[in-house]
């Protein structure tokens, strides 16, 4: 049940290998592991796409990517996973990681207007930045901890309802 329902999201493995961004990986890309979903390789795949969806650099695929092939997870899982950060998400997404980074500094949280533009981002990182940082990693830690910690309660459901279902 698992397995099917994340097979019918995921992009085509063939789509993946042509994206230009992931050219730099070159040859590993060929690695059949990095293409079978399997409990393991979900529950991987679940927690590097999780991590890497809360950490604000704007090549979070590239780090998706470069983590999830030395782990030997599923490539294709873990860079669609990424996008659950995207533009319609990522302000509630990172003022939630701000707040939470306030909450473990113990600092005050600071009233702040966005301007695009690299002088308020170069006044925000010293501002700001600290606790956004570290909030950004521990609700990545988090997310990373409960889909590892989901997928694997859900494959394994699934896997005993097929078995049940077969008697």
């Amino acid at each position: 049940m698992a397995k099917k329902t994340i097979q019918r999201f995921l992009p085509d493995h063939n789509k993946i290998k042509q994206l230009k961004s992931l050219r730099i990986f070159g040859r590993l890309l060929h690695d059949a592991n990095l293409w079978h979903l399997n409990r393991r390789s979900a529950r991987g795949a679940f927690s590097v796409g999780l991590f890497f969806a809360f950490i604000p650099v704007p090549f979070q695929m590239i780090l998706a990517a470069a983590v999830a092939i030395p782990l030997r997870v599923n490539l294709p899982l873990s860079i669609a996973l990424v996008w659950i950060t995207n533009p319609l998400t990522m302000p509630p997404i990172f003022y939630c990681s701000y707040v939470v980074g306030t909450w473990i500094l113990g600092h005050p949280q600071q009233e702040f207007y966005f301007e695009p533009s690299w002088q308020w981002l170069s006044d925000s990182l010293t501002s700001i930045g600290p606790a956004f940082l570290l909030g950004s990693a521990v609700c990545g830690s988090l997310a990373a901890l409960i889909g590892f910690i989901l997928v694997d309660y859900l494959w394994c459901r699934g896997v005993k309802k097929a078995w049940e279902s077969r008697k």
